[in-house]
């Protein structure tokens, strides 16, 4: 060993240290620890975080490292240090479509907490850095490579999904063959948890058989019909002073206006002098969204108004299958939890063996947006997987109105408040 030099002695003891570390976790089940090697590394090789501040720098000597040498690496550890934070601690996110009005808008950008839930070990680690399923300036070029899949594994966290946190996830819907982590980021609140019982009524969410308890902060949106005399309504009044953007207002006509508003909104529209009817729909085929209803079978008479009663499906509880419920839970078990599921005039089968129980290997939620006839969520596409659960939207940092000029753009009000 006298003769090794002194800086390849280190690599040694560092990778001796890294080895002996990771056991060490792995027996303690510490998983959070096996980020102490990396923080190592910094002090004894790059130097970029000073992480004895309190103490007087000394003079270094000058290094013989080139410049580009110097810049690489302060690179490569910007970017090591940013794809773990976005990996396991905190990432932002943007709101691109109106499913969440008005308790979050289109063109908000949010921080998401990872570790609210526990963060999840990535399923395709190899991956082009801070990026999701895309490669930078292209449209279909993918950003990571499937050579190595690992099994889904969340680590330790916080605590769990509880009803009414805003929860990004990966669409479970999605049908272009990407890896689960890799799926469209979605955003919806979580209205139901394992083993809860959905029904909507008239609109009307029920959780367990008792009206949704809505949290402070929630603003609901249905679409409502408005009917008018005269010169119908002031657009510059209902933009400015209600809270409605032209995102809300699907159709019009010279008497007749169609919008997604909330109820509070709708009681201070009657009121206006040449207002004749304000009536929430109830008839949802006459909305014109294009939408098919979960499970999607010719059976179900269920709309986005009028939905169940359903269970949602809780890991190691067991349901009784037959013909009727099977249409509910079948991408359960085949998609989610790969199972090889077959239907004859014998039976179900489930990988090749007749049965009539199912006990579900995973748990699931229940999504719902806050614009309630303007959301493509649970009530098209059903249970979201517990391994689809990305992590908790904790708070705007920045918001960006389009349809603004200048510095009104900005929607100062919004910015660094959390998600209700």
């Amino acid at each position: 060993m006298k003769n090794i030099p002194r800086k390849f002695l280190k690599i040694i003891y560092f990778f001796l240290f890294t080895f002996i570390w990771s056991i060490f976790v792995y027996l303690i089940n510490g998983e959070w620890l096996y980020f102490i090697p990396l923080i190592v590394s910094d002090v004894i090789f790059f130097e970029t975080i000073s992480w004895q501040f309190w103490k007087k720098k000394k003079k270094k000597k000058k290094s013989n490292k080139s410049e580009f040498r110097n810049w690489a690496e302060a690179i490569l550890f910007a970017v090591v240090a940013a794809t773990i934070l976005r990996t396991f601690l905190i990432e932002a996110y943007t709101i691109p479509t109106s499913s969440m009005e008005k308790s979050m808008l289109i063109g908000d950008f949010l921080f998401v907490s990872k570790t609210s839930y526990g963060p999840r070990v990535p399923i395709t680690p190899i991956a082009f850095p801070l990026v999701h399923h895309t490669l930078p300036f292209t449209k279909n070029k993918k950003s990571y490579s499937e050579i190595i899949k690992l099994p889904f594994h969340r680590m330790q966290g916080f605590g769990d999904v509880e009803r009414n946190d805003c929860v990004v996830f990966n669409w479970p819907a999605e049908k272009l063959g990407r890896p689960v982590d890799k799926k469209e980021n979605y955003v919806k609140r979580c209205v139901g948890i394992p083993g809860d019982e959905i029904e909507v009524i008239n609109g009307v969410l029920n959780v367990n058989k008792s009206p949704q308890e809505e949290p402070i902060g929630m603003k609901k949106q249905f679409l409502y019909k408005i009917q008018t005399k005269g010169s119908g309504l002031n657009k510059k009044i209902l933009y400015d002073k209600f809270d409605i953007t032209k995102n809300d207002v699907i159709r019009s006509g010279a008497h007749e206006y169609a919008m997604f508003i909330t109820e509070e909104n709708s009681k201070k529209i009657e009121k206006f002098k040449n207002v004749i009817s304000v009536k929430r729909n109830i008839d949802t085929t006459k909305i014109n969204l294009d939408i098919r209803i979960f499970p999607n079978t010719n059976s179900s008479n269920w709309n986005i108004d009028n939905f169940g009663p359903i269970t949602i499906p809780k890991k190691g509880s067991t349901i009784n299958l037959n013909k009727e419920n099977l249409a509910i839970y079948k991408d359960v078990i085949k998609r989610y939890e790969s199972n090889n599921l077959k239907v004859t005039d014998q039976g179900i089968f489930i990988n090749d063996k007749l049965t009539s129980e199912y006990t579900f290997q995973m748990n699931y939620y229940w999504m719902m947006g806050d614009n309630r006839h303007n959301s493509a969520d649970s009530r098209m596409w059903g249970f979201v997987p517990e391994d689809h659960i990305v992590g908790k939207a904790l708070f705007v940092w920045m918001s960006w109105d389009t349809n603004a000029k200048g510095l009104n753009k900005i929607r100062w009000d919004r910015l660094f408040t959390s998600v209700k």
